[in-house]
């Protein structure tokens, strides 16, 4: 009898527990966040909210949708398929020159990734245009970090080749340079048998923040705390990954069964050696931070390399208000 009464207990204390958990799942708002690749460690901090419950504590139920090359992200965002977007600050203020409804809410890169890479002989971007080397880059990078190059170290139009995503050329060639991110294309060229050089450009001057968060002025102004709560999340997100990145890897390969733990233990390893996250003014604002200065440096840029077919007003671009007040720093290595 006494074994009948405790197993009841038991029933009932499983029964209230589902109850409380369909309550909380349900009261949990629906959040579409679009990536702006395949699942990598450059994403970790939010495959980590999401893996280790960080988004659920804040009350959200994040749906990660990968990017890729055939992939608009920004069309998405504005047709209100997603609801947030892994962003990049040059194509948002072209955006919002062009009219379209959307606003920057943090900046959790403080440095731009892009860099250029050549062979270990070389030592510096300026001998690269001095010495007129082929340089592969994709056609995005005309409307981006190329035309810098040109004004800053005297690259031409006559180096550029176009880059096809394959290290290859750029192994059986110690003439040339290419473009690549610093915390993937590096790799592979390594496991092809050169240790390159690499000029991030950002450690240059180059001015674009990175992998922003980006949403539509109709969502900021419905929904402000959501997405205020979004963004505090995601920063948790990225302190519990460079703590122990073990749940959002097991995320990232399930969505991107292609990436390998040697590749993603590269990436972390350079996120954190160029301290991308936490360099800069997110040494003490915090991950995420934004400043008016830096969002100012670049529409100063866009404008004098002739980036944009209109002006627009910088402060439309970005909103300062989403940022968390406690700043959330990274813990890093002694």
């Amino acid at each position: 009898m006494k074994l009948k009464k405790v197993m009841i207990a038991a029933a009932a204390m499983t029964s209230l527990a589902s109850m409380t958990t369909s309550v909380s799942a349900k009261d949990l708002e629906k959040v579409v966040f679009g990536t702006n690749w395949f699942a990598q460690a450059e994403h970790g901090g939010f495959y980590q909210a999401k893996a280790t419950g960080i988004y659920e504590e804040h009350g959200l139920d994040v749906e990660i949708k990968m990017g890729g090359p055939q992939v608009n992200g920004m069309q998405l965002l504005v047709a209100g398929r997603i609801d947030m977007l892994m962003g990049y600050p040059m194509a948002s203020v072209k955006a919002v020159s062009e009219g379209l409804p959307v606003v920057t809410v943090a900046g959790l890169f403080q440095k731009d990734p892009q860099a250029i890479i050549a062979h270990p002989h070389i030592t510096s971007l300026q001998e690269i245009a001095d010495n007129k080397m082929p340089v592969y880059i994709g056609t995005s990078a005309h409307n981006s970090y190329y035309p810098w190059l040109k004004s800053k170290y005297g690259f031409s139009d006559e180096m550029s080749r176009p880059y096809t995503f394959s290290v290859a050329p750029f192994l059986t060639d110690t003439g040339v340079a290419q473009q690549g991110y610093v915390t993937s294309e590096p790799f592979a060229i390594e496991k092809g048998g050169v240790t390159p050089s690499v000029f991030l450009m950002a450690d240059f001057g180059y001015p674009p923040y990175a992998e922003t968060i980006e949403t539509t002025h109709k969502m900021a102004e419905k929904d402000p705390d959501l997405i205020k709560r979004f963004v505090q999340a995601t920063l948790e997100g990225w302190v519990s990954y460079f703590d122990d990145p073990a749940p959002g890897n097991k995320l990232i390969k399930e969505a991107n069964p292609e990436m390998t733990d040697e590749q993603i233990a590269f990436s972390i390893e350079t996120l954190k050696k160029y301290r991308m996250l936490d360099g800069g003014d997110a040494e003490n604002g915090g991950i995420g931070v934004m400043t008016d200065e830096r969002w100012n440096t670049l529409y100063e840029l866009m404008k004098a390399e002739g980036l944009l077919q209109k002006d627009v007003n910088i402060k439309d671009v970005y909103s300062l208000d989403f940022l968390p007040e406690q700043p959330v720093l990274l813990q890093r290595d002694s």
